[in-house]
């Protein structure tokens, strides 16, 4: 990983849009105004157009008439690996890529794709967080960012099925669906898989867990590195079309989803065989077509966290609340929410970087305030990142307030069988 090699990376990013972003700023400041950690931390090195820097000066200095007179004439500034290095923190530390300034910005750049594409450069020129690099280099040894293997979540699988007394299909053919899971929940929340092995088996769904590929998250993704972000999407279509199922299940993921059911193709090369569904969607439509019944209602005070790439980048935001609806009689939303909602702060490989972990509590505040408003007494949620965030971040600032999962909640009203 030397400089040459980071900066050959910045150029092959540089595209259409991203020429037509930069020469669109207007250099209004928007962005800013819609990132929590400028806002949290009132430090201006943080707004979001400014973390871009290197990926402007690559463009300007090799793709512009202005800019290569300026380089000749010796009064263009260059990168160099002093900025790069610097630059590491804005963009990995300070960023979760969870699209907001994308989506105020008054001309339509897309800041978060600059972000991604930026990180295609960083980590060429050796600058990344070592928490991602080592979590990059588990998820192509084991295929868990977290270094999980199959046993680990076969001893889960026995657990689940001792406790619902329902079987967990594996490496079943033909099946409709394809289930993914995620590290975060196979370790932080397990109630997650015996919650969808009840639904499913009360809804009547064929479904099967793959022993080849059990894990959505994608660490190349978070990173910025197309060949390992490509490889373990390859392994989840190789497994599906194993199985042959038609569909595959994102987890409770927010960034697994997005891999896998917007960049995935492109990143391999060519469309899947199959549908790419998050779990929301799924309980959604089996809702919709009444094949899900619940009895009982949840009583307290309940409110929701909507998912940056579940929300804003996907444009899930009713699925989530017809299903609240189905078993809360007292949700409240929070003031901002859908794809206006603030990001809790931990996602795009933030959660997986310790050293931005006081930025990420810093960017936290801003989700603190928000659920302050309207004094809920539990939080709900459908991202593991996200929910792991929250359930953090409400114990520094000593708020006593739960975290639960929606997927878990649904699970726990189904009328039962006679």
């Amino acid at each position: 990983m030397t400089l040459e090699r980071g900066l050959a990376a910045f150029r092959a990013e540089v595209d259409g849009p991203v020429a037509a972003f930069f020469s669109s700023c207007v250099h209004c400041g928007i962005c800013a105004q819609a990132c929590p950690f400028y806002l949290e931390t009132g430090d201006p090195k943080y707004t979001p157009i400014l973390k871009l820097e290197p990926l402007r000066r690559v463009w300007e200095n090799d793709f512009t008439l202005l800019g290569k007179i300026k380089g000749k004439l010796g009064l263009q500034p260059k990168v160099t690996d002093a900025m790069l290095a610097e630059w590491e923190e804005l963009l990995y530390d300070s960023c979760s890529m969870c699209g907001r300034c994308s989506m105020v910005c008054p001309v339509g750049n897309d800041l978060a794709l600059m972000i991604r594409k930026s990180r295609e450069g960083m980590v060429q020129a050796g600058h990344a967080p070592e928490g991602l690099i080592a979590a990059s280099v588990r998820a192509i040894q084991t295929g868990s960012p977290m270094g999980l293997q199959w046993k680990t979540l076969a001893v889960q699988i026995n657990h689940v099925q001792t406790s619902s007394g329902l079987e967990v299909p594996v490496d079943k053919e033909g099946a409709e669906y394809l289930v993914m899971l995620s590290s975060m929940e196979i370790i932080n929340f397990p109630e997650y898989l015996e919650a969808i092995t009840k639904i499913f088996d009360h809804a009547g769904v064929t479904w099967t867990l793959s022993t080849q590929c059990f894990e959505a998250t994608n660490a190349g993704i978070q990173i910025g590195n197309k060949d390992i972000a490509a490889e373990l999407v390859e392994r989840v279509v190789a497994a599906a079309e194993k199985l042959k199922v038609p569909k595959v299940i994102s987890p409770e993921c927010g960034h697994a989803f997005t891999a896998i059911r917007w960049e995935g193709p492109n990143l391999i090369g060519r469309p899947y065989p199959f549908k790419v569904f998050h779990i929301i969607e799924v309980l959604e439509e089996l809702r919709a077509s009444g094949r899900i019944k619940t009895e009982g209602m949840e009583t307290d005070r309940l409110s929701m966290h909507d998912p940056c790439n579940l929300a804003r980048k996907s444009g899930v935001i009713q699925q989530q609340r017809n299903l609240m609806n189905l078993v809360a009689e007292n949700f409240v939303e929070l003031k901002e929410h859908g794809k206006f909602q603030w990001c809790c702060g931990a996602g795009g490989g933030v959660s997986s970087n310790e050293r931005a972990e006081p930025l990420k509590m810093a960017a936290f505040k801003r989700k603190k305030a928000q659920i302050e408003e309207v004094n809920p007494e539990r939080m709900v949620t459908m991202c593991a990142t996200c929910r792991t965030q929250l359930e953090e971040g409400l114990e520094e600032f000593n708020m006593e307030i739960p975290v639960v999962g929606l997927t878990e909640m649904i699970a726990e009203h189904l009328v039962e069988k006679n």
